[in-house]
């Protein structure tokens, strides 16, 4: 038989409440002077109850609608798109301050003329759009949302 093999329980009983003085937990046996928890079949009181006055989360006005946690996609027309030439991508976007960053969602709309021949590499387009890209000799191709590289120390 080894040291950590050893069955050990605890000596000390459990203390007996409300058994007079001299016990330790006598008269109100540790549960304060009146009030509700210190009454006899007292249950674990609701969160957010506060004693029968009318709860806070109750008395707080709602607010309307919702909070989206969807960034929306950042709009690029496409007569903005006649700057640009050869393949056109987020980074392509970015540098050319159309966009935020090229780490967003990108939409391109139709608005006036697009007479640069292009490949455009974006999320999404609209139907107009994509026509007027391949009107003017260019293609659309659908692309996946780009990652930020991860931060590792």
């Amino acid at each position: 038989m080894k040291y950590n093999d050893l069955k050990v329980e605890k000596n000390t009983r459990s203390t007996r409440k409300g058994r007079g003085i001299s016990a330790g937990q006598g008269k109100t046996a540790g549960r304060g002077t009146k009030g509700q928890k210190a009454r006899t079949g007292h249950k674990k009181m609701p969160a957010g109850f506060m004693g029968g006055q009318r709860a806070i989360m109750q008395a707080v006005p709602k607010l309307k609608g919702f909070k989206s946690f969807h960034p929306k996609a950042e709009v690029v027309y496409t007569d903005r798109l006649n700057e640009l030439k050869g393949k056109v991508d987020n980074y392509a976007l970015a540098e050319a301050s159309l966009i935020s960053s090229p780490f967003v969602k990108v939409k391109v709309i139709s608005r006036g003329e697009l007479s640069t021949k292009i490949e455009l590499e974006t999320q999404f387009a609209s139907k107009s759009a994509v026509e007027a890209i391949k009107k003017a000799g260019g293609s659309f191709k659908k692309v996946a949302i780009l990652q930020k590289p991860s931060q590792k120390s």
